[in-house]
């Protein structure tokens, strides 16, 4: 059988209240259980210690009166110093069942445990008996006359008016109580949650007006650190939306140059015909070419960075040494007349290898790029640090802090190839194996790159070692 859905409204009907209404009812509950739990500790206490007084008056009088029942007369009277209070109804009962009130009116019906202090089989006997519509408590003592008990009965009547009034005015006042903790805390809770409304209204205001301006931090509790958190969020967002602003414009910026170049050398192959020389022909179309390669590696430059998230990657432990043995080769290609020298030991780290490939292959391209003809740059890998030298000019004091920025490109490099974020990619992908890059100057006067991973000079087994299994000794 398929049950039956719940109503959407079902079992949701409280988170519709305000935070306020809540936090006012959850008070005037709280303190309305106290209340009830204090005023009913109260009612039990004071019955609990009028019913002992009474009790211990009722048993000190029955003794102090059995030791006078030798006064009594067949008449039914007793002298006061017996009776001590006239608030009591006096009477005698014997084993045989008889029962005697000196107040003939008397309709308390006594039972067994009256009639065995009477026979001598118990020593006292206190209780309530319901007699007429009115509680008595019942006192019987063993009398000085054989084979009969004396019984005192007061009647509750005053103690009981006296439980109801204690009882209707813990009522009123816990009534009382609980109206002024409603009160109160409605008041904690509108007065409480005023800063909360006030986060509230500003994040409308964010949504509605996309302004991401700060918001006013009042007091250093749960909720001054709430707006504090709304305002660091707020600078993320602010931070990112430049960001992304300047990718924008500076990919326009950089777009512009290939794309003007490509269409005026594509309207000069168009308006030429077949009338441009051949060897024309072949340098417009390298020229294309290249600018072709130039653009298509400045978006995939841009994709990379514009990613708010890594791409999807296959992490594996990578051995650094072989990535760049790879990346010097593809280098080399590029710059045949560049010799490198390398010296790479052993080196493995956790990441992706294609991201690191691309890392170091940037970082030799603008050692490449830098170099004079003929010129030596200079690669080593220790300790998960590789070391890039080349023999260029080096980096201006005021560029060394920027290299790593996107599109960032100094004075003297504006009419070489390239687009600026080369270095920005590498300084990404160190940070996201955990490692770092840093610009510098080389012993010869040129660029030093330094680039560190954190690994191993050891791969990481690819499972624990195989536990041995003892072997038994079989005895043919």
């Amino acid at each position: 059988m398929i049950p039956t859905p719940p109503h959407p409204g079902e079992g949701r009907w409280h988170y519709r209240r305000s935070l306020a209404s809540r936090v006012t009812l959850l008070t005037t509950m709280a303190v309305g259980l106290a209340v009830t739990i204090v005023a009913l500790g109260a009612f039990i206490t004071v019955r609990n210690q009028l019913q002992s007084s009474l009790d211990d008056t009722l048993v000190d009088r029955a003794n102090a009166a059995s030791g006078q029942i030798a006064q009594v007369t067949d008449d039914y009277t007793v002298p006061a110093a017996v009776l001590g209070a006239s608030d009591v109804r006096i009477g005698f009962v014997y084993p045989d069942g008889r029962v005697r009130f000196l107040d003939r009116q008397a309709v308390i019906r006594l039972g067994p445990a009256e009639f065995a202090v009477a026979s001598g089989d118990a020593d006292q006997s206190l209780r309530t008996i319901r007699a007429g519509g009115v509680d008595y408590r019942v006192v019987t003592v063993p009398s000085e006359r054989q084979g009969e008990a004396l019984v005192l009965a007061q009647s509750l009547e005053p103690q009981q008016h006296l439980l109801t009034k204690l009882g209707l005015v813990t009522l009123l006042f816990g009534i009382a109580g609980i109206i002024a903790a409603g009160v109160a805390g409605w008041g904690v809770a509108r007065n409480g949650l005023r800063p909360v409304r006030r986060l509230t209204a500003a994040a409308e205001d964010i949504a509605r007006t996309e302004r991401l301006a700060p918001i006013q931090v009042e007091g250093d509790d749960e909720v001054a650190r709430l707006a504090s958190a709304f305002n660091q969020m707020l600078a993320s967002l602010a931070a990112s939306r430049d960001r992304q602003r300047r990718l924008v414009a500076d990919a326009g910026h950089e777009l512009r140059t290939p794309l003007t170049s490509l269409t005026t050398n594509i309207d000069l192959l168009t308006q030429a015909g077949a009338s441009l020389p051949d060897q024309a022909r072949s340098e417009l179309l390298a020229d294309v070419r290249a600018q072709l390669e130039e653009l298509s590696t400045l978006v995939g430059d841009l994709v990379e960075l514009a990613r708010d998230e890594p791409a999807p990657q296959v992490i594996a432990t990578v051995e650094v040494h072989e990535v760049l043995d790879h990346a010097v080769a593809r280098v080399r290609r590029r710059a045949p007349s560049l010799s490198f020298e390398v010296a790479a030991d052993p080196w493995y780290v956790e990441g992706d290898s294609a991201a690191l490939e691309r890392a170091l292959t940037n970082l030799l391209d603008n050692a490449a790029k830098w170099s004079p003809p003929g010129g030596t740059v200079q690669v080593a890998l220790h300790n998960g640090a590789v070391v890039v030298d080349d023999e260029g000019p080096g980096i201006a004091d005021d560029d060394l802090p920027h290299v790593f920025e996107r599109f960032y490109r100094s004075t003297d490099s504006r009419s070489l190839p390239g687009s600026g974020l080369g270095l920005s990619i590498v300084a990404q992908v160190a940070e996201r194996h955990a490692g770092n890059v840093e610009a510098g100057r080389s012993p010869s006067g040129g660029t030093r790159m330094t680039f560190r991973l954190p690994g191993a000079s050891s791969p990481k087994p690819a499972a624990p070692p195989a536990i041995a299994r003892s072997s038994e000794t079989l005895i043919v």
